[in-house]
């Protein structure tokens, strides 16, 4: 029996296995991360992290045949962290032309979907324009979740405004799955308050924009990670997971010409 006949692991196969899976499954998960500094109580790895431990977690959980899970893009756009050490960024060129050729790639081996999921907010102009530019070159469905599928819900268990790094939340889902990465006695409050709405992150109203972290930030957190707790975590990575589980099943099972729009 082929001993990866129900794995879904891309870089832990064979070319000869990734050829039997790609006869039956034609979705694959990208993981995109960042190293950037995360303030001064959590690693610098959290969105590379994060981003791997969501994508294989979701493929366990479908339905088979699981999509397959590409090996995690470490490295993204974050320039806007350098003034802090640890900090490792690439270009949004270096990023696009890199993810596009993966995706030209996966389309010549037959891949007809392309699911990102991305760990980090600041990759998310740079990987849909390069989603954008495989499905001109490849006519493939390619798509790109930045927490869009259940930061509505997320945000519901969370009580800091514009808690958008090294906060409440990521500090909180960083204490369920590995707390011993965690110093929470180094963990800060900078709580952001921008005085308009236009401008407040998590607001419906706001617009998109861009400053260096340390204009805004003296720790490197955007939050308030002293409130961040375990509970609140493991709650949070449930709903994460549900919410891509039933999205990537949906697009898993649908027919690529149907994906679009369902005629009847």
């Amino acid at each position: 029996m082929n001993r990866n006949k129900k794995g879904f692991l891309w870089e832990e196969m064979t070319w000869e296995e990734i050829n039997e899976r790609l006869e039956t499954v034609d979705t694959v998960l990208l993981p995109c991360g960042a190293i950037e500094q995360h303030g001064p109580h959590l690693p610098v790895d959290i969105d590379y992290y994060d981003a791997k431990y969501l994508a294989r977690k979701v493929a366990e959980m479908c339905s088979d045949p699981k999509p397959l899970v590409l090996p995690a893009i470490p490295y993204g756009v974050s320039y806007h962290h350098e003034d802090f050490a640890g900090t490792i960024s690439v270009t949004n060129n270096a990023l696009s032309a890199f993810v596009y050729d993966i995706g030209m790639n996966l389309a010549k081996q037959g891949v007809k979907k392309i699911i990102m999921i991305n760990g980090h907010g600041d990759n998310a102009p740079t990987l849909n324009y390069a989603a954008q530019m495989i499905n001109r070159d490849a006519r493939i469905f390619v798509c790109v979740d930045t927490g869009d599928t259940s930061d509505t819900d997320i945000a519901k268990l969370a009580s800091t405004p514009n808690d958008i790094h090294a906060g409440e939340i990521e500090t909180s889902t960083t204490l369920a799955l590995r707390p011993e990465a965690v110093q929470m006695d180094k963990a800060v409050n900078e709580t952001l308050d921008f005085g308009s709405d236009f401008l407040n992150f998590d607001d419906d109203h706001s617009v998109s924009w861009y400053v260096r972290t340390n204009k805004i930030s003296n720790s490197g957190v955007m939050g308030d990670a002293t409130i961040a707790t375990a509970e609140k975590g493991v709650k949070m990575w449930e709903i994460m997971i549900h919410q891509l589980v039933k999205f990537v099943d949906f697009v898993k099972k649908t027919p690529l010409e149907k994906l679009y729009q369902s005629r009847h």
